[in-house]
């Protein structure tokens, strides 16, 4: 079981570093994320109860997946509810790689993340499902790493999101295709065009 909920974490966020586009990914990563997070804000932890430890993030993702599959119909809702949800899990997200805990103060933060993510989705739609899509692969993947390598806790764990997120933002946003495609179009050179036929 130890082993089990850190890969889960990290293959659920490099599927949504790849995939985060597709709303129901994104919804089961927003779950996962909100279940690791408040597996680590409970008193006690899961301390002595794995199953509990693998059930709440699985389950969480399970739901935010069907709920964001099945909810196309009413899209603008649910980014606007997973935008807030995921402005939320990452502000959380952040707060437990550095192992802050503030008290109520984590919640406020919470909220004004969520406020931020709701924000980010109303005005730039598009976009904003790739930022969050790349903000929450990279705090899974570190998150799932961490478990396992402990020198991923702090500074070095925040760089590690970044750079993740970065790569999962440029490749949702298609800048590697983009790129892929001018070598391409370089590389090939162009036809000439014949000269008009006389008359």
């Amino acid at each position: 079981m130890e082993i089990m909920l850190p890969l889960l974490v990290i293959v659920v966020g490099v599927a949504v570093l790849v995939f985060g586009r597709r709303l129901a990914v994104l919804g089961a990563a927003v779950g996962a994320l909100l279940g690791v997070t408040i597996l680590r804000l409970l008193p006690g932890g899961t301390e002595g109860n794995a199953l509990i430890a693998l059930l709440v993030p699985i389950l969480l993702a399970v739901i935010g997946f069907f709920v964001a599959g099945f909810a196309k119909g009413i899209i603008d809702i649910v980014l606007l509810v997973i935008g807030a949800l995921a402005g939320a899990g990452i502000v959380l997200g952040f707060l437990d790689l550095f192992n802050i805990d503030l008290g109520w103060l984590n919640w406020l933060f919470a909220l004004v993340g969520g406020v931020v993510g709701l924000i980010m989705v109303r005005r730039f739609k598009e976009w904003a499902m790739i930022v969050l899509a790349g903000l929450i692969g990279g705090l899974l993947v570190t998150r799932g790493l961490a478990a396992w390598l402990p020198i991923l806790e702090g500074f070095l764990g925040t760089v590690l999101v970044i750079v993740l997120a970065g790569v999962g933002i440029a490749y949702q946003g298609g800048f590697f295709a983009k790129r892929k495609a001018a070598k391409k179009v370089t590389a090939s050179p162009a036809k000439p065009t014949p000269p008009p036929a006389s008359k």
